[in-house]
């Protein structure tokens, strides 16, 4: 029941969506507001997730906003809003090469993502409760996330973002990105391998204080 009703909200977003699209293309320029309302919020918790500099992610929500609105009448609903909306600021996140002060100097490499023999099973599973007195080890938790995820190539990065934390289809993700959905499940399958990794890590207290300490809290401004 509680599939079927999601599948329901989506289907009503997604029509809320081509409701506007085809008010602001008949000269409703409020209409796009609606749509800038409606996502401007995601945009940003998105784009914060791949690049981890407030700024800049402000920066590409609105080069994404203007890039719609300057192509929106070339939209033809072939998949939804949503994906059109992502693929475009997935392709300007992609684009910015822009280094921030706090990216990490090493990036993960293909092999770092490949599990070696038998370490598949001994990884620690990715859900671990929380206890009362863990709120601020949760907060440091969210950092050493966010710090980890940065150290994800792109493509992986991304990939994970849409999937795992903005809720993607693995056909919807695929759509965004322009690839196949093999390769959605492939890079994804990577991602949360390293990932799980470093929370094994992190809760077995492999890295200890130095590898805490290397794993800051991301600064909020280039």
């Amino acid at each position: 029941m509680e599939s079927t009703n999601k599948t329901i909200d989506a289907d009503a977003v997604k029509e809320r969506d081509f409701s506007a699209v085809d008010r602001f293309k008949a000269g409703d320029a409020k209409a796009f507001d609606e749509l800038v309302v409606r996502y401007e919020g995601k945009m940003y918790g998105f784009l914060m997730r791949m690049c981890g500099c407030a700024d800049r992610a402000q920066d590409i929500v609105q080069e994404t906003f203007l890039t719609a609105y300057r192509y929106i009448k070339g939209f033809r609903g072939d998949a939804s809003f949503k994906t059109w909306l992502y693929r475009i600021a997935s392709t300007s996140c992609m684009k910015s090469k822009r280094r921030r002060k706090n990216e990490p100097a090493r990036l993960v490499s293909l092999d770092d993502l490949v599990p070696g023999e038998g370490e598949t099973a001994g990884l620690v599973e990715s859900s671990w409760p929380a206890t009362p007195a863990e709120d601020l080890l949760n907060r440091e938790l969210a950092d050493y996330i966010q710090n980890s995820l940065m150290e994800l190539p792109e493509k992986y990065r991304i990939v994970f973002v849409l999937r795992d934390v903005e809720g993607f289809s693995a056909e919807e993700a695929a759509r965004t990105l322009k690839i196949s959905v093999p390769a959605v499940k492939s890079r994804l399958h990577r991602a949360r391998l390293f990932l799980r990794k470093e929370l094994s890590a992190y809760y077995l207290g492999e890295q200890g204080q130095k590898g805490r300490a290397e794993k800051k809290r991301p600064s909020r401004r280039n």
